[in-house]
């Protein structure tokens, strides 16, 4: 399930840090913290994702600053019971922070799933990592040009970790051979000649501990079985998902067109 949490900014002009992912993580992970200490048992299957934050921003020396009246962050999991319990929580606050940012949560829309197949063209709302920091921070950072297979390679290892973490059987990862990350080229190129990134280095905080990690943010096809597509849509892909790294959308498609919407109650269920 992937929901759109819409919010409110009240503080027009604040900010955040160009690279906020960990203040997103910050921010989730004290309610998704309180549904898994009440269903202990939850924690080893369930997989979730979220994006960076969207809005009308413009760039200041301090990072981000924001100036539309909503911005709009997604939140997605395997477990449609996390997803409701997280927003419902959410919409208890009558107003939360992210950084800098006063934020009144206003509404939700539920995103409906495409139709998944063997060939999917992606866009990246978040960044790739691919290399673990914690085993090597200095190897963390290196570039790795997404053109080569040790790059497909990485994303494959790390997806299928997560799928047999999230209870998918050896027969069935048996089935998912087909793996293969392709780039968009002319993307590539467009970006190499305007003298722009799309590889930068990101905090992430492990254990408490900072490291910086090298993400990725470029379209690119994924051809791979149709279970692993809605895996790596729905949990996100590469390593760190659960910090807000590798979040995707289906490219060249309007979103808009799948959303329905997401009754939040003001009464939050148990988990």
């Amino acid at each position: 399930m992937r929901v759109r949490l819409i919010f409110g900014l009240v503080n027009k002009g604040a900010y955040v840090p160009f690279h906020h992912q960990y203040l997103i993580h910050d921010f989730m992970s004290t309610y998704i913290e309180q549904y898994f200490s009440s269903s202990p048992g939850k924690s080893m299957q369930s997989f979730y994702n979220y994006s960076a934050l969207k809005g009308q921003t413009r760039v200041g020396k301090d990072g981000l600053h924001f100036y539309s009246s909503k911005i709009t962050l997604i939140f997605s999991s395997n477990d449609p019971q996390l997803i409701e319990f997280v927003v419902k929580k959410i919409f208890d606050e009558p107003q939360v922070m992210i950084g800098k940012l006063v934020l009144n949560p206003l509404n939700a829309d539920k995103e409906e799933l495409p139709d998944f197949t063997n060939e999917m063209k992606y866009i990246c709302l978040s960044p790739l990592a691919i290399i673990s920091a914690a085993d090597n921070s200095v190897d963390a950072k290196r570039f790795i040009n997404p053109s080569l297979d040790v790059f497909s390679d990485a994303l494959y290892e790390a997806t299928m970790s997560r799928m047999e973490k999230a209870g998918f059987s050896q027969e069935e990862l048996a089935q998912y051979f087909q793996f293969q990350l392709v780039p968009d080229k002319d993307y590539l190129n467009k970006i190499k000649g305007e003298e722009k990134k799309f590889a930068r280095i990101f905090p992430v905080y492990v254990s408490g501990d900072k490291h910086e990690v090298r993400g990725y943010t470029f379209p690119f096809k994924l051809y791979a079985h149709p279970k692993v597509q809605e895996f790596v849509f729905t949990c996100g892909f590469g390593l760190y998902a659960d910090k807000g790294f590798g979040m995707l959308d289906i490219a060249n498609t309007d979103p808009n067109k799948r959303v329905l919407p997401f009754i939040v109650s003001k009464h939050t269920p148990e988990a």
